[in-house]
């Protein structure tokens, strides 16, 4: 089972070739649009994007903080934030999070129960103020995106058909297949996401060149093959999340980022700004690379704990956290861009060791940024999720 992968395909288009429009969201000082690169800083860029599975330990922990430095994107402003009070400490050895820490290159660790503060942590240099990426932990993000198009009406219903949304894909593999299937990852159009291979879907979206005002997701999505018939088959899609941001994108008329800061950002008290990504026609990425402080990455946790206030459809939250695929490994499955684990809990993953982490029945919250030796594994995952296990154990 792959855990938590995407970045490469998120990367492919973020730093395709070729400029296009840019959203029209709020920048910082620190933020450059697409439009903004001259032609030899793109192509600095685009070549840097494809090297960043290679990045040393150093690089990354350097880079991973400020990626707003490194890549085009757009913010979405932080307004009143909410608070988060100091609870008693959470009872557990410091030596503990100190081994699980080197153990795991942890650049921060958040717990929260019951809205109080009962541990936090930073490492690899990282401050309280410093952004920290997300890599596909921003799944869950625009998921949660879908659900408010939905409660604005943007959006009928997940049942919808993509094609109504996504016309350009009628006769393709996605046509008769639902949003709620692109949701779960089980439109069963064939994919490869792996980065080694290089005839993967992954590396030809690198290479594919997309002509003017063609949307690059779509582009090269709508080439691609069905073999299973939609809602029988789970197979992990960076692809079809960055569909997923298209379709909100599209129904709503606002950037992921304009919309993220209405209905997440904002709602959810965000102390600081959100950074995120945009791809070669300047679009955020929705399958990847939004940068957040480690507080608000507890506080989405929270917000989605809380049913995202009025923000979302009723239930939604009960639904995305609740295993709607089968991933072929026991007591894991995948809901609504989040992943579900053994005991009722779930959380958003990302490569490198990103997370959240949402324990409902004791109303707690675990938020970590990390950067792992490598990009992904179980060697690396299962103790990090067992810890979190350790961790919710802990708390009263």
């Amino acid at each position: 089972m792959r855990i938590g992968l995407g970045f490469a395909a998120a990367c492919a288009l973020a730093l395709g070739t070729g400029a296009g429009a840019v959203a029209k969201d709020a920048k910082d000082k620190n933020v450059r649009a697409i439009t903004d690169l001259s032609p030899a800083e793109m192509e600095r860029v685009r070549t840097a994007g494809a090297q960043i599975l290679f990045w040393s330990d150093e690089q990354r922990s350097a880079n991973f903080r400020a990626m707003e430095k490194q890549f085009p994107g757009t913010i979405a402003k932080a307004g009143r934030p909410r608070a988060l009070p100091r609870g008693k400490p959470l009872a557990v050895r410091d030596a503990d999070v100190d081994a699980f820490m080197a153990a795991q290159n942890v650049a921060g660790l958040m717990v929260i129960q019951n809205g109080k503060v009962l541990l936090e942590r930073y490492g690899l240099g990282m401050t309280a103020t410093d952004r920290w990426t997300s890599f596909s932990v921003a799944k869950s993000f625009t998921s949660t995106l879908l659900g408010a198009a939905v409660k604005d009406g943007f959006i009928t219903s997940i049942d919808d058909p993509v094609i109504k949304y996504l016309p350009e894909l009628a006769g393709s593999g996605y046509d008769g297949v639902s949003i709620k299937h692109i949701l779960t990852m089980t439109s069963g159009v064939k994919w490869n996401e792996d980065y080694t291979d290089p005839n993967s879907d992954v590396v030809k979206m690198l290479s594919v060149p997309v002509g003017p005002g063609e949307d690059p997701n779509t582009a090269y999505l709508k080439t691609l093959p069905s073999e299973a018939g939609p809602g029988s088959k789970w197979v992990y899609k960076t692809g079809e999340t960055n569909l997923i941001g298209v379709i909100v994108t599209r129904a709503t008329g606002k950037s992921l980022t304009e919309y993220a800061q209405e209905k997440i950002v904002r709602p959810a008290g965000f102390e600081d700004d959100l950074f995120w990504m945009v791809d070669s026609s300047g679009q955020n990425i929705g399958g990847c690379c939004l940068s957040l402080r480690l507080a608000d990455y507890a506080r989405m946790g929270l917000f989605a704990l809380e049913g995202g206030g009025k923000q979302v459809p009723d239930g939604w939250f009960a639904q995305a956290g609740k295993e709607q695929a089968n991933v072929g490994m026991p007591g894991f499955g995948y809901g609504y861009q989040w992943w579900t684990y053994p005991g009722g809990t779930w959380g958003g993953q990302g490569i490198f060791g990103q997370g959240i982490m949402i324990v409902p029945q004791k109303k707690l919250v675990i938020a970590v940024v990390s950067n792992w030796p490598k990009a992904s594994g179980a060697d690396f995952r299962i103790p990090q999720l067992q810890f979190f296990q350790k961790l919710a154990q802990a708390a009263k």
